[in-house]
């Protein structure tokens, strides 16, 4: 069998019967997440056949410009997340700033390598193939920096005077938060890791499905998937890992002492 099957807009609400039986049970057993449920689902609808009109376009028209600025604005709206899911965030426009900036640079440079190298397409920057991979690339970066700079943050605010009882012994700023950057780092890279352990077993990726779904031979599918993942887990590792040590470098000084003035919800 070749080619994909093609849904209908009646395909569609069939298959969410089954989200609202979900928000039906939530109403039933008062959890509060009926509201949730319904405006979640219907700003996903909304959102994504937005994209897909605007991408429609954007691969019509084949522009190196339409192409960069759809990429600009994943990733200021993808850098407004991070800043979005941390509980105490750095003051400024360290704030948005330093986890937008380590998710982008991660991501730009991950992506150039594998249109470059790997994928090959021609011209190099076609949007069907830069947006897409840049896309999934920057959501998987960006869940890691989210959580690796929320975990810092948190550990930093919670655990300051065992921190300045290092500084007070000598230590550097960086022998006296490693507990705590480590604990976000292993945070941070936590989800690629599980979803490169799971994937093939217990999972098979979007990707992978939409390929075999769509007539592609397995083993070429599989082939791609494995690409797709060894570019999330690097970009992913390099941007938590620049966001986190960014951090710490940014919430201390020269002299070694800690800067919770500088991190809202922090103590002076």
């Amino acid at each position: 069998m070749t080619g994909y099957l093609a849904l209908s807009y009646w395909d569609l609400a069939a298959a969410s019967i089954f989200l609202v039986l979900n928000a039906v049970f939530s109403l039933l057993l008062n959890l509060g997440l009926t509201r949730t449920l319904i405006v979640s689902a219907l700003r996903m609808t909304v959102q994504l056949l937005l994209v897909g009109l605007i991408l429609k376009a954007i691969f019509f028209a084949g522009s190196l410009w339409w192409t960069l600025l759809a990429a600009a604005v994943m990733s200021v709206f993808a850098g407004r997340e991070i800043w979005a899911r941390q509980d105490r965030r750095l003051k400024g426009l360290w704030g948005p700033g330093l986890g937008a900036g380590a998710m982008l640079i991660a991501g730009m440079l991950v992506t150039v390598y594998a249109l470059v190298g790997q994928i090959r397409p021609d011209p190099v920057w076609a949007p069907q193939f830069a947006l897409p991979l840049f896309g999934m690339i920057l959501g998987n970066t960006m869940t890691g920096v989210s959580l690796g700079l929320d975990t810092l943050h948190s550990a930093l605010a919670q655990g300051s005077r065992a921190v300045e009882a290092q500084l007070l012994l000598g230590r550097t700023k960086w022998e006296a938060t490693r507990p705590l950057v480590r604990q976000a780092l292993r945070s941070g890279f936590t989800p690629i890791i599980n979803a490169m352990a799971a994937t093939g077993v217990v999972s098979l990726p979007g990707m992978m499905t939409g390929q075999i779904l769509s007539g592609v031979d397995p083993q070429e599918a599989v082939k791609y998937q494995l690409l797709i993942m060894f570019l999330l887990g690097g970009a992913t590792g390099l941007g938590v890992l620049g966001a986190t040590f960014g951090s710490v470098w940014r919430l201390t000084d020269n002299r070694h002492r800690l800067r919770l003035d500088r991190l809202s919800g922090g103590s002076a």
